[in-house]
């Protein structure tokens, strides 16, 4: 890809147009087929993990020619080795099918790729929702927004990648041969069960995240019902000791009048025990009519 020598050697020997140079060279097009007079160009996305764990995502371009095929990607991966393995060997239909049928290998094999990636994320969702059930927290919510991400990134390639392949099997062009064209039938069911797939799996991760957010509203809602329960006893209670801690003088302490209305029950005998007693019993009804509603069942 960065041997510009090259690029023009290929634009001039097979008369290529600029603009194909220039879509190989920008490596952001979407899937896509162009028909010219003596040529085909094609572009697909091809979809792998790294060493690193992270999604990459390259452009791989293809010329088709008569008896030639000239593909183009970003960097050496191992993607295609299957597709090298079969040359190598000279088994099956790799070396006798054509130029077209070669093409279409690599698609295939694109195509392949898109599942690895898509069941890997699937078993990522099952692991997700176990962990949902178990200590639903944050990192879970952020998990599955990555996968919900990586999700949306495969669908972004294999729906062009799909309409790309239906207009091949649509081509008029000799260079695609009818035989070819029986395969690349089922390169394009392979393509529209990676659609549904994608779209499965992402209903899956929309799922995941409600459930989320609905273990920890009713979580927060259990919390709060334990603490509004608290706060219930202890009003009344808060109430008493607020009362009698005005501390109103039952004596006028100038004129030594007695004041009959300003809390004569302050001194009566025993009048502190009494007061807790009255706390403790009116916290026991409370408690077992909290109970006999149910508010107090887990």
């Amino acid at each position: 890809m960065g041997d510009i020598a090259l690029l023009e050697y290929i634009e001039k020997k097979f008369n290529i147009h600029k603009l194909v140079i220039e879509d190989i060279v920008n490596t952001y097009q979407r899937p896509k087929l162009d028909e010219y007079d003596d040529y085909l160009f094609a572009t697909s996305r091809v979809l792998y993990i790294n060493s690193d764990l992270e999604i990459e995502n390259e452009q791989v371009s293809f010329l088709l020619m008569p008896k030639i095929l000239i593909s183009f990607q970003e960097s050496y991966t191992q993607c295609m080795n299957a597709a090298i393995t079969r040359l190598e060997a000279g088994k099956g239909y790799a070396r006798t099918g054509g130029t077209s049928y070669m093409m279409y290998a690599l698609m295939d094999i694109i195509i392949d790729n898109y599942y690895t990636l898509i069941f890997r994320l699937g078993d990522e969702l099952e692991i997700i929702e176990e962990l949902l059930y178990r200590k639903p927290d944050k990192s879970i919510m952020f998990k599955t927004q990555e996968i919900k991400r990586a999700m949306i990134l495969v669908r972004r390639a294999a729906w062009p990648e799909r309409d790309k392949l239906n207009d091949m099997l649509r081509s008029n062009s000799k260079l695609i041969t009818d035989e070819t064209k029986t395969f690349l039938k089922d390169a394009y069911d392979h393509s529209m069960q990676v659609v549904d797939l994608v779209e499965n799996y992402k209903d899956i991760t929309t799922s995941l995240i409600d459930m989320n957010f609905s273990i920890v509203s009713n979580r927060m809602n259990e919390i709060m019902k334990v603490l509004t329960i608290i706060s219930s006893i202890f009003i009344p209670l808060t109430f008493i000791a607020g009362v009698y801690g005005m501390n109103f003088a039952y004596q006028d302490p100038e004129t030594g009048k007695i004041l009959h209305k300003n809390m004569p029950e302050l001194y009566a005998e025993n009048g502190y025990v009494y007061t807790l007693i009255a706390m403790a019993v009116i916290s026991v009804i409370q408690i077992i009519w909290f109970w006999r509603r149910g508010w107090l069942k887990s």
